[in-house]
């Protein structure tokens, strides 16, 4: 079925930001925990949604010449949405989200499917595909902040894991540790494929 196709990819071959490496900014700057990571991938999702559905029910309107800086316009003012509500009832999370949350505006990924996917997409393929991309992003985020946050501060949403005499990995918790996280993850999941794809081969081998 089309919809859950288009909902699927989101956490398969358009997993952001280990299959499309895109929207690597937020990925590294915010996941030094995993409540920044989840806030950031819902707000990410709320203005790809809303985005997604509004581009496409404009996409016959939108002169084509002036598309982007149209796209542009309509993702910030979901971005000012999510940044008053942020501020309004998730303020801690706001400030420690700080200017990334402003920056979804170019957000490489949004940006991205508003131009490849809504602009010539009916409304709720557009919005499943947001959805879907959006969630799948939340995932990333989660999972990075999980292993930095476990790493580099031995607790999980603020709650210690281990005990006293436990020394947190600091580097997971700075700019590095971000990089050396993204790296291992993105290893691991290029060796699950390559292990899926030889899999593969030597199945149809044995068929014929």
């Amino acid at each position: 079925m089309r919809i859950v196709k288009e909902f699927s990819k989101g956490f398969t071959t358009h997993l952001p930001p280990f299959r499309l490496v895109l929207g690597l900014c937020p990925v590294l700057a915010v996941t030094t925990t995993v409540a920044n990571g989840i806030g950031m991938g819902l707000a990410a999702t709320f203005v790809l949604v809303c985005s997604n559905v509004l581009v496409s029910l404009l996409r016959k309107v939108i002169p084509s010449k002036v598309r982007i800086a149209c796209f542009i316009v309509l993702i910030a003012t979901f971005v000012v949405i999510v940044e008053i509500i942020m501020k309004a009832f998730f303020f801690p999370l706001s400030q420690s989200l700080g200017i990334f949350i402003p920056l979804i505006v170019v957000n490489c990924i949004i940006l991205g499917r508003a131009e490849a996917f809504a602009a010539k997409n009916p409304v709720h393929l557009a919005a499943v595909d947001g959805l879907g991309i959006g969630l799948g992003f939340t995932l990333s985020l989660a999972v990075l902040g999980t292993v930095r946050e476990i790493l580099g501060a031995g607790t999980f949403l603020g709650t210690p894991l281990f005990g006293e005499s436990f020394e947190p990995f600091t580097l997971f918790a700075k700019a590095p540790g971000a990089f050396i996280g993204l790296g291992v993850l993105l290893f691991l999941l290029n060796a699950v494929d390559r292990f899926r794809l030889r899999a593969r081969e030597e199945s149809l081998q044995r068929r014929f």
